[in-house]
């Protein structure tokens, strides 16, 4: 593990795992890499595996003067591969994260092999709203309460509690003011009119019972994306990606493996 710093002078936390075709990790709002334990060493069986904390998360610094923005995260993104020396990787998104790999997509397109965007939506007035329910559970993750509310939006009951340290994953972690940075970033995101722009092959990715982002915004994004294949999981919810992992880190290797960065360099 290591730190590269950004343009602004904020230190961005990152690790690398395996090898083979470079593979960006993106987490989700307010959520550290270790959000990624277990499923980034499977996707490291084939790929250079890059995990990073946006700003404010993790082992990154959390400057809180100003607001955060996605094109903040990309630039920090692709410090991290400018000190690795990457100049063209995949980048798998998942939920606020998938929002970021929109705009890597829209703004360093000549840095992306293929796109994987999970459990995530186009934001602005076109996105399919969450329930109310499930923006206050955001808002309470930091208590005893929220926990379980966070837990059951994630994960099916039975699933959570025999997962317990996975639940403490994706719990927000940081200072509450980068917390708040993230939220608003993530709700004033609007990429509808990026997304007929991405050129890169694209697997959208989505829990079937997601009520935390709806799986309707799966669909808008596999029909507003170019050639987008969509992959919908029965019987999971916002956290596919580790309930439904065997098959969910499968089918997303299988589809790297259809785009290998050297057959378009």
């Amino acid at each position: 593990m290591s730190h590269v710093t950004a343009a602004d002078g904020t230190r961005i936390w990152y690790d690398v795992l395996g090898e083979g075709d470079p593979l960006l990790l993106l987490n989700g709002q307010s959520l550290d890499h270790e959000m990624w334990d277990g499923v980034h060493t499977e996707l490291a069986r084939r790929h250079r595996v890059v995990r990073m904390d946006f700003r404010g998360t993790g082992g990154s610094d959390a400057p809180l003067d100003e607001p955060y923005t996605f094109a903040l995260f990309v630039g920090d993104a692709l410090a991290v591969l400018d000190e690795l020396g990457i100049t063209r990787t995949h980048v798998y998104g998942f939920s606020m994260g998938g929002k970021v790999a929109q705009t890597f997509a829209a703004t360093a397109p000549e840095r992306l092999g293929s796109l994987v965007l999970g459990a995530t939506a186009p934001g602005g007035r076109n996105e399919v709203e969450r329930p109310r329910s499930s923006t206050l559970a955001l808002r309470r993750a930091g208590t005893a309460a929220g926990r379980d509310m966070i837990a059951e939006l994630f994960y099916t009951p039975a699933w959570a509690a025999a997962h317990p340290d996975t639940v403490t994953r994706v719990l927000p972690r940081g200072p509450l003011r980068a917390q708040r940075l993230h939220f608003g970033a993530s709700t004033g995101y609007d990429g509808w009119d990026l997304l007929p722009g991405i050129e890169a092959p694209t697997l959208v990715v989505h829990g079937e019972d997601d009520a935390l982002t709806p799986v309707g915004n799966a669909a808008l994004l596999a029909e507003r994306i170019p050639r987008a294949r969509l992959l919908v999981l029965p019987g999971t919810r916002h956290g596919y990606l580790h309930e439904a992992g065997a098959k969910a880190t499968r089918e997303v290797l299988d589809f790297l493996a259809e785009h290998p960065l050297s057959a378009r360099d």
